[in-house]
């Protein structure tokens, strides 16, 4: 599969449609490896539409991990509110604001080893934190990446953890943090988990639709 034009051609229609979640922090707060860090983190069970209202409220409260651990704990749970799962984030929130300023004197770590050692900073959100922040070529294997990089035909994998060993080995450094942006947003609105807009994908021409059984 020529993985240049899927990228090419991907990327020029996506034009059409909202900006992952991530790319709307960069745009509105610069790369800033924390605010980015904390959005990741909201992010997690949460739908794009609602992390993003939630991180412009936060984030003109907050800047600094020193600010969001000095918050309270019951107005920091109230502006998160509406990402789910808001005391346990909460929680994450603030444990994760105090690691930064005991270990890494307030600043986020710029290396996977580093960031993952962080209670509540798994892989995924390391990754998204590398590219977006650091500007680190990494590839952050979402359920979008993985469903449609499989339903591709370009791997056959059974696991994120798999599939991004596997994407690392097939894709050039230069495309990993592209290739999440890419499908996420197809993934929200074209190649979707069931019954996926066939006669509207741009790519359908090269996609083998593995395990596509209905498509509209």
């Amino acid at each position: 599969m020529d993985t240049d034009k899927l990228i090419y051609t991907l990327k020029k229609n996506i034009t059409y449609f909202t900006p992952p979640l991530i790319d709307l922090i960069v745009t509105e707060c610069g790369h800033d490896p924390f605010l980015i860090l904390i959005a990741c983190l909201l992010s997690l069970r949460a739908k794009d539409t609602a992390t993003i209202h939630v991180c412009r409220v936060l984030f003109n409260r907050v800047r600094t991990p020193a600010e969001l651990l000095s918050m309270d704990r019951q107005e920091l749970e109230s502006i998160i509110f509406k990402t789910g799962f808001y005391k346990n984030k909460a929680e994450v929130l603030q444990h994760v604001s105090a690691v930064l300023l005991q270990r890494f004197q307030g600043k986020v770590p710029g290396t996977y080893k580093e960031l993952i050692s962080i209670k509540g900073v798994g892989p995924k959100t390391a990754n998204l934190v590398l590219g977006a922040g650091f500007n680190v070529p990494a590839i952050c294997v979402d359920t979008h990446v993985h469903r449609i990089s499989n339903r591709l035909g370009l791997i056959k994998t059974a696991t994120v953890e798999e599939t991004e060993q596997v994407l690392k080995k097939i894709l050039p450094p230069k495309d990993w943090i592209v290739w999440n942006n890419i499908l996420v947003v197809w993934g929200q609105n074209i190649c979707v988990p069931i019954s996926p807009k066939c006669s509207q994908c741009a790519v359908v021409g090269q996609c083998k639709r593995i395990g596509v059984h209905k498509s509209r």
